[in-house]
């Protein structure tokens, strides 16, 4: 699923996140939503959300 809707992304869901460093290379990062940072419903780039190791990037896919 992906992660443009803020309605489909829950605190304790594991997604998996591009950080902002790589954008380019699409390198994407797992872990587990503690906050989300995104104040809007949708972003056409993903839901900017912080991780439990404290990783904040925008949401790619909702596993």
């Amino acid at each position: 699923m992906k992660g443009t809707n803020r309605a489909d992304i829950k605190v304790g869901a594991r997604v998996k996140v591009v950080q902002k460093q790589d954008q380019r290379t699409g390198n994407l990062t797992e872990g587990i939503v503690r906050n989300i940072l995104t104040k809007s419903g949708t972003h056409p780039h993903g839901i900017k959300v912080r991780l439990e190791n404290g990783i904040v990037g925008r949401v790619k896919e909702i596993i």
